[in-house]
C-alpha cells in the first residue's frame, strides 16, 4: 500500500475534491488517460485573453490604489504539502491578495472559495504576511468578486487536505457527487459505472 500523508497536493484538487471527490481519487490512485472538456479547453483561451487585457488595466476595480501583479505565479508550501499556479497575485500597500480567474458565470461556489482559501494560504507562507481578503474574476463578464478569507475558512481548508491524504491513504473509492448534473461534463464520466 502506498503512503500519501506527505503527498504534495494541489490547490485545484481542492476546488476538484468539494466539487466531487472521485476526481482526485482518478487523479492520483487510477492515472487514467482523461478527456478534456469543452469548459477546459474554453478556459484556457480564456484566460490568455485575459491576461493580455489585465496587463494594461489599473486595479481601480478591485478597489486597491497601486501595486504591483504577478501572473501565474507557482507557489509551493512544504509545510503544508501544497502547490499551485496562482493566476494572479496583488502585492499592494494594503497587502497581498490572491486573484483566482473563473471561467464560470458570476456565482460563487463553496469550492471556488475553497481554492481561493488554498491560494491564501499559499500566499501568507511564501511571504510571510496573513490574507484576510481574494479576489474571484469571473471572464464571461469580467467580474471582480472580493471575498473575505477567514480564520474559520482557512482551518476547513486544512481539514479538507487531511480528508484527501486519508481518502488516498485508504485507496478507497469515494462516493460520487450527490449533484448529478456535474457528472454530465466530467472529463472522468466514462469510469464510474456505478453513475451512468
Amino acid at each position: 500500500m502506498q503512503v500519501f500523508k506527505m503527498v504534495e497536493l494541489r490547490v485545484t484538487d481542492i476546488k476538484q475534491y468539494e466539487y466531487c471527490p472521485r476526481v482526485v481519487y482518478y487523479s492520483y490512485l487510477m492515472p487514467v488517460e482523461k478527456k478534456a472538456t469543452f469548459k477546459m479547453e474554453h478556459g484556457k483561451n480564456a484566460e490568455d485573453d485575459v491576461d493580455r487585457l489585465e496587463k494594461r488595466r489599473g486595479l481601480k476595480e478591485y478597489g486597491l490604489t497601486g501595486g504591483e501583479r504577478f501572473f501565474h505565479l507557482w507557489l509551493r508550501s512544504e509545510r503544508l504539502g501544497l502547490s499551485g499556479k496562482l493566476d494572479l497575485l496583488l502585492n499592494t500597500p494594503e497587502g497581498r491578495f490572491p486573484v483566482d480567474f473563473k471561467e464560470t458565470r458570476s456565482v460563487v461556489w463553496r469550492n471556488h472559495v475553497s481554492q481561493l482559501v488554498g491560494y491564501a494560504l499559499l500566499v501568507e507562507e511564501n511571504y510571510a504576511c496573513t490574507v484576510s481578503l481574494g479576489y474571484l474574476y469571473f471572464l464571461p463578464e469580467e467580474k471582480v468578486v472580493p471575498v473575505a478569507i477567514r480564520g474559520e475558512d482557512k482551518e476547513t481548508v486544512k481539514q479538507v487536505l487531511q480528508g484527501m491524504r486519508a481518502m488516498l491513504e485508504r485507496e478507497s473509492m469515494p462516493e460520487p457527487s450527490r449533484v448529478e448534473g456535474r457528472c454530465e461534463e466530467c472529463e472522468f464520466r466514462n469510469f464510474c459505472g456505478d453513475v451512468f
